[in-house]
């Protein structure tokens, strides 16, 4: 495999639509829906209203007094402004700082506090809401609303007809953005990329899009504030695909968007792509014309792929699988076929990237890295980040002699294809995989929306569950769906709303497994 070498680039996010603008100017940016940072402009906006966009809210944010090198933390209501906003920030050579606006005000105040006295972009319900009793003024240099005004802030719309400013290329080893890891194990920690990590990223997603001769539709349902989203943008604006960007996964609204807009590729995370199996057989046949389905943030079920890649009426389409972590981008991956998905092995991540990604398996225990004895996954990747803003030690941590420990367990088969069992903080004693169960059960039981087997309070591995419309689930069907594992607890069942999720819609394993040992000593006492 060629070495792992940085990118000799850097991608700039302010400049992004501006370029795209000047050869597809009228393509369409579709969404589901509206937004606060601009009402009056509907819910479709050409690439070069995009553009004009950013150089607009940029020109305002240098006039609330925002400068180069500055840290500006965005924290709203979700959005697709949530990435105008960013692109408009990094024009003017600040830095954003993208915060999920699922993050808890506690959360959020003690990533400002790390912040060191950042700017603050929120809107007016964040500030009436989880922000009514933060203590903003003492740990903010100032507060920026989107939406209305709120006394002791600076309203963006009070700045409309700023002088406009021209871009800031600022080097490309830089701090040029920050995002957060998913909080799956506590505080997220904040993840800092320069423009040259970024473009690092960007590489091997711009070669798999280069494979694709159509001009398709793309449409997107992702995390805004994680890095996918900016470089997303930065792959498909230049190649002037049309965009339909979601906020709401809701099977039937998502069936009516798509049969109006017929995405020929639609990328979305692994949970969002389960509640869509029910629009395999929906009247409108909203997945008719999908060729591509793709998915970057989670190993997703081969099941599910198997639906999916039968809804559409497109020859030869196919599911591409992409595994990576919060500071590498994207690592490994490999596409799925109608014939190949149902048979696929879930825990199968696929290869590296030619000269952009390499990983190796590490022994936890000095004997070999099979199956039955999983290793630490080291990676290589040109997207690396540069660090976690105010935890150096933390991250250097994970790195060991060049290759990045992101604490997954593993293995390689004999073919090269990378295996992932399970992270090492999820791991069961007497469970080879808690992933692969829930691949296994969840492929032979339909009524199934959601499996995840986390440990009891007894270090037992407990099956959390959901079933379709919420209907009692039939033991008999579940007993022997689950009977080579007789060490599972029985099964508790819960609503998929009521699952603790991530920006990504990862389940929160390790918060779902303290929620159970809350109800247990509550029912003890």
């Amino acid at each position: 495999m060629l070495p792992v070498q940085a990118s000799d680039k850097g991608l700039y996010m302010g400049l992004v639509a501006e370029r795209a603008a000047a050869e597809h100017g009228d393509q369409l940016i579709i969404l589901d829906h509206d937004l606060e940072l601009l009402p009056e402009s509907g819910r479709q906006m050409t690439f070069a209203q995009l553009a004009e966009h950013i150089d607009d809210m940029a020109a305002r944010l240098y006039a609330a007094g925002i400068r180069r090198s500055e840290h500006v933390a965005i924290h709203k209501s979700n959005g697709f402004d949530i990435n105008i906003l960013s692109c408009a920030v990094s024009r003017i050579g600040a830095v954003p700082v993208q915060l999920s606006p699922a993050l808890d005000a506690e959360s959020v105040v003690a990533l400002l506090r790390r912040l060191g006295g950042p700017y603050l972009i929120t809107d007016t319900a964040k500030w009436d809401g989880p922000f009514a009793d933060a203590p903003l003024d003492e740990i903010t240099s100032k507060v920026i609303i989107v939406d209305g005004s709120r006394p002791g802030t600076v309203s963006l719309a009070d700045l409309a007809g700023a002088p406009r400013q021209e871009p800031v290329v600022a080097h490309p080893d830089l701090p040029a953005l920050m995002t957060h890891t998913s909080g799956t194990t506590g505080l997220p920690k904040l993840v800092v990329h320069s423009a040259r990590t970024l473009h690092g990223r960007y590489r091997p997603q711009a070669k798999l899009f280069d494979m694709i001769r159509e001009r398709e539709t793309v449409a997107m349902h992702v995390s805004y504030v994680h890095s996918r989203m900016p470089l997303a943008l930065a792959v498909l604006l230049p190649r002037g695909n049309r965009m339909v960007i979601m906020n709401d996964a809701d099977p039937q609204k998502a069936a009516e968007l798509w049969a109006e807009t017929r995405p020929g590729f639609i990328e979305s995370h692994p949970n969002s792509f389960m509640e869509w199996e029910v629009l395999a057989d929906h009247p409108l046949k909203p997945l008719a014309n999908v060729k591509y389905f793709s998915t970057t943030f989670d190993a997703i079920h081969p099941s599910t792929m198997h639906k999916l890649l039968h809804a559409t009426e497109r020859s030869s389409p196919l599911f591409y699988q992409i595994y990576g972590q919060s500071e590498t981008g994207p690592l490994v991956g490999r596409g799925f076929t109608r014939r190949t998905a149902l048979g696929a092995d879930g825990r199968c991540q696929g290869y590296a990237f030619p000269g952009d990604t390499k990983f190796k398996l590490v022994s936890r225990n000095g004997k070999e890295v099979t199956r039955e004895n999983p290793g630490y996954i080291d990676v290589q990747a040109a997207g690396r980040a540069l660090g976690y803003l105010g935890e150096r030690e933390r991250y250097d941590a994970q790195v060991h002699g060049g290759w990045w420990r992101g604490m997954d367990l593993g293995y390689r088969t004999e073919e090269g294809c990378l295996h992932l069992l399970d992270r090492e903080v999820d791991s069961i004693p007497g469970i080879a995989s808690t992933l692969e169960i829930e691949d296994t059960v969840l492929s032979r039981l339909d009524e199934l929306t959601e499996l995840v087997v986390v440990p009891g309070p007894d270090q037992e591995a407990v099956p959390v569950l959901c079933t379709r419309d919420d209907l009692p689930l039939d033991r008999a069907r579940w007993d022997k769906a689950t009977v080579e594992w007789p060490q599972l607890a029985d099964p508790v069942q819960m609503k998929l709303s009521e699952l603790p999720r991530t920006a990504t819609m990862k389940v929160q394993r390790i918060e779902l497994a303290a929620r159970l040992r809350r109800r247990a000593a509550e029912q003890s006492a």
